[in-house]
């Protein structure tokens, strides 16, 4: 990572900074520069899960002095799935526009001609580091990298595996974590904030809990097993007990790791400086307390889509300000480049409207606007007063913020022009042709090609129907191939590596990788056959997440990509036990 200084600053900034600070006005702030910036982005926690909330059932101290020492809004707007909502916050317009369509099998990758936040704050000089769940695109160009982050630690897919030592890419290589991953991308955080405290700095912290699978320390799940859990679901019959107090065992470690960020701001005399935001990217991803709400993850509705919002910048939004009027995820970025006079990208027009206005006073006049929700061809409408959900029925939200009682009958002129605007909308976002774009690779000297973007044929399976975090196995006959989609962007030799798995009496089966004619096949001579984990360390029983194992890297030679589209294809030529591999990766590493 680099860090570029200033050189016309260098005297009395060194000295400053080997006391272990910046150099700070009368009133606490530094001198000639702009905000730092600290985004932290909850995955699958409900508006319900924070005691600021209402939420009697876990405590939040450290999330909730964002809201009492800065603005908390009222009636914030995300997705109700993860990939997409951080694509409206990297660009500034909704989803459908910036091609992320889904949450794997690359329909969550942002399209290469978005401007993202990160490249803006970059151009104006700003270091720029992203720490956690990624999830708009794993091979370059589309890998944070190549998207305006000088520094990345943490995956780029929608879920992972395990929580505990986890697989992670940093900076394009694969790496293990250490410890439990909250707390590990919280570390990597918070040295990249030590590391830049003399420049202003853009930290994104998307977080991938309370996501499953349920894994929590236990000195936070131990709060929680066996408590009478006192707020439940709307429908109390629908809530799994189980689930609810892992994710609050979930948030109440969030909350913790936060406060270590808020401490290393103060520590380093940056609190005053830094603009810290605090959102979640949908609904809670199980029926638990969420204020009444309908709906849940997934859901264009009330409960699918309300997010928190906490920002904290001390001396620019009065302490304990609560903003009344709607905003969304679509507005993150317009409002941050605004409070740091960060010139915002021209190429395309963005959906969002900077919220520095209500931040510097809630009560600013503001004109109503519609805010748009979708997800699979569904989508729902939401004014300040109103929402027209996804089967054309019309809510008053004022009124009636359960979702009810439908009153379209009582109020049809609302109701039309609401479906107007749905319809409108519509037309202008959603994607009319479907997702043909291939897989790329050769853009960065590692491609890494996950089972999750690759294709089975002839009986080969995935660990678990969620392709995130997946792997190929039951490859039991010869004419069973993996194909992957790909366009190299260099054309030249390439080493081929698989990360496999194999049974001590499935050796010697003979694996094939070719491209374009160019062929380069290997016996696997070698058994490795660990075990799964992930169970032992499970908080519920999971679902569409794969166990976890260890793999073996295992090089099946060269082969010669060239820039064309065309398909990469494994096969095994022989298969003398009962079935060939598992395989989790195919590694593409240039060679000229």
């Amino acid at each position: 990572m680099t860090t570029r200084m200033a050189h016309t600053r260098r005297g009395f900034l060194a000295a400053a900074l080997a006391a272990g600070a910046a150099p700070a006005t009368s009133h606490g702030q530094t001198a000639r520069r702009k905000p730092n910036v600290v985004v932290i982005l909850a995955d699958d926690s409900g508006w319900g899960d924070y005691s600021v909330h209402g939420n009697h059932n876990l405590h939040t101290p450290r999330i909730d002095s964002l809201a009492r020492e800065g603005a908390l809004f009222e009636r914030f707007y995300v997705c109700p799935v993860c990939a997409p909502t951080r694509a409206e916050f990297l660009t500034g317009r909704y989803h459908p526009r910036t091609g992320v369509r889904g949450v794997s099998t690359g329909q969550e990758r942002l399209n290469l001609d978005e401007t993202t936040i990160a490249q803006t704050f970059r151009a104006a000089g700003y270091a720029t580091g992203a720490f956690g769940k990624w999830h708009n695109g794993s091979q370059a160009p589309y890998h944070p990298n190549s998207r305006g982050f000088d520094e990345y630690y943490g995956f780029t897919s929608g879920h992972w595996a395990s929580y505990f030592g986890t697989q992670m890419d940093h900076n394009g290589t694969l790496t293990r974590g250490q410890g439990y991953i909250t707390d590990d991308l919280t570390n990597h955080a918070l040295a990249f904030i030590g590391q830049n405290r003399a420049r202003p700095f853009f930290c994104y912290l998307p977080y991938n809990t309370p996501h499953s699978p349920m894994q929590v320390p236990d000195e936070y799940y131990n709060r929680f097993a066996g408590k009478d859990v006192a707020q439940r679901a709307t429908n109390a019959a629908q809530e799994d007990m189980l689930m609810t107090r892992a994710a609050l065992a979930m948030v109440e470690n969030i909350d913790w790791n936060v406060g270590r960020v808020l401490d290393k701001l103060k520590e380093l005399r940056l609190e005053k400086d830094t603009i810290v935001l605090y959102f979640s990217d949908n609904g809670p991803n199980s029926w638990r307390w969420n204020g009444g709400m309908k709906g849940r993850k997934g859901s264009t509705d009330e409960g699918g889509v309300r997010s928190p919002l906490f920002v904290r910048f001390p001396g620019r939004i009065r302490p304990g300000a609560r903003i009344a009027q709607i905003a969304g995820a679509i507005d993150l970025l317009p409002t941050l480049s605004d409070l740091c006079g960060v010139k915002l990208p021209a190429d395309k027009p963005l959906d969002g409207r900077s919220l520095r206005p209500l931040l510097e006073n809630p009560k600013a006049p503001w004109r109503d606007r519609m805010i748009f929700s979708t997800w699979n061809k569904r989508v729902s409408v939401r004014t300040q007063r109103y929402r027209l959900d996804a089967e054309g029925a019309l809510y008053d939200m004022e009124a009636d913020p359960g979702q009810t009682t439908g009153i379209a009958l009582r109020e049809p002129a609302v109701a039309a022009r609401l479906g107007k605007a749905v319809a409108e909308w519509s037309a202008k976002v959603l994607p009319k042709e479907p997702d043909g774009r291939p897989f790329s690779a050769g853009y960065a000297p590692v491609t890494y090609l996950p089972a999750r973007d690759g294709v089975a044929h002839g009986g080969i399976q995935r660990s678990n129907s969620a392709p995130n975090a997946s792997y190929f196995t039951h490859w039991t006959s010869a004419g069973g191939s993996i194909t992957w989609d790909i366009e190299p962007g260099h054309d030249g030799g390439y080493d081929i590596t698989i990360h496999y798995t194999c049974a001590a009496p499935d050796v010697n089966c003979v694996i094939e990788a070719s491209f374009d004619g160019s062929r380069t096949a290997r016996a696997i001579t070698e058994a490795f056959d660990p075990p799964l984990r992930g169970a032992e360390v499970d908080r519920v029983h999971r679902g569409v997440e794969s166990y976890d194992k260890d793999w073996k890297a295992l090089s099946l030679g060269a082969l010669r990509l060239t820039r064309r589209r065309g398909l990469l294809t494994l096969r095994a030529l022989s298969i003398p036990g009962r079935q060939a591999i598992d395989l989790r990766y195919v590694i593409l590493t240039r060679k000229s």
